[in-house]
C-alpha cells in the first residue's frame, strides 16, 4: 500500500494527498511532527528530510530540488492520471512556480498565524524555533499583525487564477491537470485553521475549489487518457 509521510496542514502534503484521493486508489497517511523529521531522514537514508514523502512497498519517492514535481509525476505514471500532459509542458512549469512561491509565501505565513490551534503542544517549541530561525525572531507575532495586508496581497495574486476559470470549470481545461491540485494544496493550507475564506470577489475560484475537494478519477475518464 502507498504511504504518504506527511504534515497534514503543509501545502506540498495537501496537494500529494488530494492526487491520492481523486485517484481512489487505498493509501495511508503517516502524521509526523513538524519538528521531528526523523522518520523521513531514515527513509530515504538521511538525503532528504522536508514533507511529504511517497512509500510505495521498498521504494521511497521525494523531491530532488526546489521545483521538482517528483511524488506527483511518480503518482501519475504510476496510476495513470493524466495530470502531465504533453500539450501543457512549460506551461504547468510556470503556473506551479508561481503558486509555490508568490501564493504560497503568503498562504503559509497566514495560516501560521493560527500555529497554536494546528501544532501539538509538545511539538510547539520545535515549531517556533524552526520558524525563527529561519524568518527571523518574532515573525509569528509579526504575521499576526499583517493579517490585513497579507490576506490584501494574497486577493490580488489570486486574480490571474479567478480569470483563468472564466470559461472552464478547472484551471486549463475541462478536466483537473497538476495545476489544479498544486494550486488546491496552496488554498488548502490558507483555508486549514478555519478563521479564512477565499477572497468574496473570486466567486469561480471558490466553485473550483469546492469543485477540486470532490472531485474523483472515473475508469471512463482514465480509459480516455490512454486512447
Amino acid at each position: 500500500m502507498l504511504e504518504l509521510i506527511q504534515i497534514p496542514y503543509s501545502p506540498f502534503c495537501i496537494v500529494q494527498r488530494r492526487i491520492l484521493e481523486y485517484s481512489g486508489v487505498k493509501f495511508k497517511t503517516v502524521n509526523i511532527p513538524n519538528g521531528d523529521r526523523l522518520l523521513i531522514w531514515k527513509l530515504t537514508k538521511q538525503r532528504y528530510y522536508e514533507v511529504p514523502i511517497l512509500k510505495d512497498g521498498k521504494e521511497v519517492i521525494f523531491e530532488t530540488e526546489e521545483n521538482s514535481q517528483v511524488i506527483a509525476k511518480y503518482l501519475d505514471q504510476k496510476l495513470g492520471l493524466g495530470l502531465f500532459p504533453h500539450k501543457w509542458e512549460g506551461l504547468q512549469d510556470i503556473l506551479w512556480r508561481y503558486f509555490e512561491n508568490e501564493l504560497e509565501a503568503l498562504t503559509f505565513r497566514l495560516n501560521d498565524v493560527h500555529w497554536k490551534e494546528v501544532v501539538p503542544e509538545n511539538d510547539s517549541l520545535r515549531f517556533v524555533r524552526h520558524k525563527e530561525r529561519k524568518f527571523g525572531r518574532g515573525c509569528l507575532e509579526q504575521w499576526a499583525e499583517q493579517q490585513e495586508p497579507l490576506l490584501a496581497e494574497l486577493e490580488k495574486k489570486l486574480l490571474p487564477c479567478e480569470e483563468m476559470l472564466l470559461e472552464r470549470d478547472y484551471l486549463l481545461e475541462d478536466r483537473p491537470r497538476f495545476v489544479d491540485f498544486d494550486l488546491f494544496g496552496m488554498l488548502g493550507n490558507f483555508l486549514y485553521s478555519g478563521h479564512y475564506k477565499l477572497p468574496a470577489r473570486h466567486k469561480r475560484l471558490a466553485l473550483w475549489y469546492d469543485r477540486m475537494a470532490a472531485v474523483k478519477m472515473n475508469k471512463a475518464a482514465r480509459e480516455k487518457l490512454h486512447t
